[in-house]
């Protein structure tokens, strides 16, 4: 009798059975495609061998066959493997033969159950929306326009959802075939406030529709994607309108989301994260309390107006621009026509904002807004995010593009003769600005690599030069936003889904977390008259009902007594 042994495995009813000849290796060749594929960059093949557990000569034999295969490829100039050409035909062969309908179903029923009402699988049919499949709410009311049902794609939530998300093209021409016929005193029929709410949809990746086709019934959706990115449908969460309010509506678009890029593979991500970690376990904190009720959904680029005494910042999804008074908690808000990243004082009165199309001023008082500049003119799929002003009034911002795709962004610099100059480009998501006390460090963070970055700065040129990582995120402690950069010289930065604000030394290493009682702080500034306070702006974007039920402050501004003094914001020069 030979050595050789035959592997044996249990059946279904637990009978032993010989191990298929070949199956052993099939396992093992898979394993490595699955670890070329899981990689986040490309892998030698010593790194593939090591995470395989095979010994090198079984290693390369397997690599060499799925690379004769068409399965995985090499590339020549660093010897690394990456995924084969034959994988992506074989992906178009899946997408081709895609069941939306099947693929969509249990996700149909899991929001149905979830939420309690009318779930719908929705399709563009020309200038109509095409309800394709749907689940009944459990609860007593039941809605018309079931499977085979037409809406106006203007007039409904799913609509708004696919044709928010086609390509720029395609959705102008899209638009302009629509009609925007009124249902409702609360249809969009003006083209420009529609196009508004089409980036709107964009930027927080789900639509909302209440009583704009029905005045009794309302919805939220979100998109489903297909290989290339591109909208093939939608999924809409759909009840009485006295029962889906606005709150209740914005609510449920996170789950809307998540529904749909389970049905989608997760392909086209639209913003800087989805998932929340845990809340983390700390004491309650009797220096921190919640300063500016304000329930933004996107607060953001807070600024202390020392002319004002009081805190400027925006919301970037519902556009405004916020004056608030920390100390009673009063605030008002200025709408804005289009997303609106940040904005800051002017020296000469007034203020400047980093929006959507570019940079402008605005006068409060008489609503005038006038054009500075736009760099980004041929770029319409992006948006200004975070912005500053250094110490001789420059005013400093980023961009990133709308559905953050990577690469897109860029970081400009606008001077007060209002000449611009690009300080930077292919960021993911530009976020964080700011300068040391000596004028010597510039720190910018790029949201969507989880870094800080620390360049040399000159203040007299306004140049930037050897940029280098001053911090580096791990996966577990959230995703690095805005920031200040107090008299110290110590860099605080918030941390979206972190639940928490950190203060890094000037080489990087944590000197203090402070934790937070909601868990997306966007941005942070010091002011108050002796400019010891620290303001700190939050979300509620993208939150589901569970989350905004732990996290109910979610949105608002809140005071740190910090402990140390912060730098006074300087107002733009132009």
């Amino acid at each position: 009798m030979s050595g050789r042994t035959l592997s044996v495995v249990e059946n279904g009813d637990g009978e032993a059975a010989r191990e298929i000849p070949g199956a052993q290796a099939l396992r093992r060749g898979l394993s490595l495609l699955d670890i070329v594929a899981e990689s986040d960059k490309p892998l030698r093949f010593v790194e593939i061998a090591e995470q395989s557990g095979l010994s090198k000569p079984t290693a390369h034999r397997m690599l060499a066959t799925l690379v004769e295969a068409g399965l995985l490829r090499v590339d020549e100039r660093d010897q690394t493997y990456r995924l084969g050409f034959r994988l992506f035909r074989m992906a178009h062969r899946v997408w081709n033969e895609f069941d939306l309908r099947g693929a969509a179903s249990p996700e149909l029923a899991r929001l149905a159950d979830l939420t309690g009402e009318a779930v719908r699988l929705a399709v563009l049919d020309d200038t109509s929306v095409l309800y394709i499949d749907q689940r009944d709410s459990a609860q007593a009311v039941r809605l018309g326009l079931g499977v085979g049902a037409r809406v106006a794609a203007h007039a409904s939530g799913a609509g708004k959802a696919i044709v928010a998300h086609l390509d720029p093209q395609h959705r102008q021409t899209m638009v302009s075939r629509l009609g925007l016929e009124r249902f409702t005193p609360n249809t969009i029929v003006d083209p420009v406030e529609f196009a508004r709410e089409l980036e709107l949809t964009k930027g927080r990746g789900y639509a909302v529709s209440f009583g704009e086709q029905h005045a009794d019934i309302s919805s939220v959706a979100a998109p489903i994607f297909d290989h290339r990115a591109i909208a093939i449908g939608a999924i809409a969460i759909v009840g009485p309108s006295y029962r889906m309010g606005v709150d209740r509506l914005h609510a449920l678009g996170r789950d809307a989301i998540e529904a749909a890029r389970r049905v989608s593979g997760n392909v086209g991500q639209l913003a800087m994260s989805i998932s929340i970690n845990p809340r983390p376990l700390g004491p309650e904190r009797d220096d921190l309390r919640c300063a500016v009720p304000s329930a933004c959904f996107l607060g953001e680029g807070p600024v202390w107006s020392a002319a004002d005494k009081r805190l400027l910042f925006v919301d970037i999804l519902a556009p405004s621009v916020i004056l608030a008074d920390p100390e009673s908690g009063q605030f008002v808000s200025k709408p804005m026509p289009e997303l609106i990243g940040a904005a800051v004082p002017r020296a000469r009165g007034g203020y400047l904002a980093a929006t959507q199309t570019g940079f402008k001023t605005f006068d409060w008082s008489s609503d005038t807004i006038t054009s500075v500049a736009n760099p980004e003119a041929g770029k319409p799929g992006n948006r200004f995010n975070d912005g500053k002003c250094d110490r001789r009034g420059r005013f400093w911002a980023g961009t990133l593009a709308i559905t953050t795709s990577p690469g897109e962004g860029a970081l400009y610099r606008l001077d007060p003769d209002g000449s611009v100059a690009t300080m930077g480009k292919g960021f993911h998501i530009s976020n964080g600005l700011g300068w040391s006390p000596d004028d010597k460090r510039f720190y910018f963070a790029d949201s969507g690599t989880r870094r800080i970055y620390v360049y040399d700065f000159d203040i007299d040129s306004g140049d930037i030069a050897n940029r280098r990582v001053f911090v580096q995120l791990p996966e577990n402690a959230g995703i690095p936003d805005g920031m200040t950069v107090d008299a110290e010289g110590f860099v605080w930065s918030a941390h979206w889904d972190g639940w928490c604000v950190t203060r890094y030394d000037p080489d990087g290493k944590v000197d203090r977390v402070v934790t937070l009682p909601v868990p997306r702080p966007t941005s942070c500034c010091f002011g108050g008259p002796d400019l010891s306070t620290l303001y700190i702006t939050t979300a509620r974007i993208r939150m589901s009902q569970r989350q905004l039920a732990e996290a109910p402050l979610s949105g608002g501004v809140f005071a740190l007594r910090a402990g140390v003094r912060g730098q006074a914001d300087t107002p733009f020069a132009g």
